[in-house]
């Protein structure tokens, strides 16, 4: 570190010159700047035809090319894609065991997401709409990196979502959010777990997940895995209409109810994106973020920075003092600090406000915030 000429070394152990903390910092999760998608601006949305096979993209329709979130749909059966006949490996298959190899622990991969008979629960929720065994099918909303910075902000998110009962008429209306205000998360390969559980349009939670469980949450890897069980018997959609392939925005088609063919790829992604279509719907989101700051106090003692290096200050070539009234008690004036590294280099430059007198008779502690 350089003041005003001279060199002073920072002892830089944790707790001597330098304290570090780190703040959590928060901000919308939207590219446009906002926490909430309403449905009316809602648009699916996807790079190739060849990624509708695998997912969906969902966008705002005034940036329609960004997508801000994508959705998935997995089943260990294979439903709703094409296998060719068992030639080839069924996409929602895939997509099914990719996610459970990011988010189960290895014990735990081959058997699968227990959702709605939720494994980390001491019994399965008592309204569970499964009687037994595992979820075997799927949905996963996953995040924009670049939206989602360190992680999505929990406790503050909020899923709206609206179709049609199994007759296609009426609204049935489900609103979803973590628990992370009430319950402590499960430890995952990939951070911590919520659940994801039933609430009020305000956000109040309305149904623990002891009494049913719609999904996990998982913020650190900006992803939701949803019981299609589970969300199939709150918003059903039109019974006589599961069969077929599923359009964006198809007014019998905003409902959960999946094919169970194996022969057509039957676009089941887009039910999830339907059901954010109705009014009422929408997506509210903040992202996180680590803030580090270091602070580091320069302290500088009554017998240093008394004098310059600057060559103004002397002259001669006996290096005498150019000013008489610099010799015995002079007086200096610190305008910057200047921080270096082990290796020499200049790593960042602070500016005093006003510059700070200094002499033999006085003492001064500079404390710089570096913000990262």
């Amino acid at each position: 570190m350089a003041i005003a000429g001279g060199n002073i070394t920072l002892d830089s152990t944790e707790g001597m010159d330098k304290i570090s903390q780190t703040d959590k910092v928060t901000s919308p999760y939207f590219s446009d700047g906002t926490t909430e998608l309403l449905a009316a601006n809602i648009v699916s949305s996807s790079l190739t035809d060849t990624n509708e096979t695998y997912f969906f993209g969902v966008s705002n329709n005034s940036t329609a090319t960004t997508e801000e979130w994508n959705v998935a749909f997995g089943s260990t059966n294979g439903y709703g894609s094409d296998d060719d006949a068992n030639d080839l490996k069924a996409p929602t298959e895939a997509i099914y065991k990719q996610y459970s190899g990011l988010l189960l622990a290895p014990t735990e991969v081959t058997g699968g997401f227990f959702i709605s008979r939720n494994n980390s629960l001491t019994s399965a929720p008592s309204a569970a709409t499964l009687a037994s065994g595992r979820d075997t099918e799927i949905f996963v909303l996953s995040a924009r990196r670049s939206n989602m910075k360190d992680r999505l902000n929990k406790g503050t998110w909020q899923i709206n979502l609206s179709g049609s009962n199994t007759a296609g008429a009426g609204i049935t209306a489900l609103n979803l959010k973590d628990d992370s205000s009430t319950t402590e998360p499960v430890a995952t390969p990939v951070g911590d777990r919520y659940n994801i559980v039933s609430c009020s349009t305000a956000g109040v939670i309305a149904g623990a997940a002891s009494v049913r469980t719609f999904g996990f949450f998982y913020p650190d890897a900006g992803v939701m895995v949803f019981s299609a069980a589970e969300l199939s018997a709150s918003i059903p959609g039109k019974g006589s209409s599961r069969q077929d392939v599923v359009l964006f925005n198809s007014g019998s088609q905003k409902g959960f109810g999946f094919s169970t063919g194996v022969d057509t790829n039957e676009q089941t992604a887009l039910r999830f994106v339907n059901c954010l279509q109705p009014t009422g719907a929408s997506l509210k989101f903040r992202d996180e973020e680590n803030q580090v700051s270091a602070q580091y106090f320069c302290r500088v003692r009554s017998s240093q920075m008394n004098f310059s290096n600057n060559p103004t200050f002397v002259s001669g070539s006996l290096n005498e003092l150019r000013q008489s009234t610099m010799k015995g008690n002079p007086t200096t004036f610190i305008t910057a600090v200047h921080l270096y590294n082990d290796a020499g280099d200049m790593v960042a430059v602070g500016n005093l406000s006003t510059p700070l007198k200094k002499n033999f008779s006085s003492e001064a502690t500079i404390k710089v915030k570096l913000t990262y």
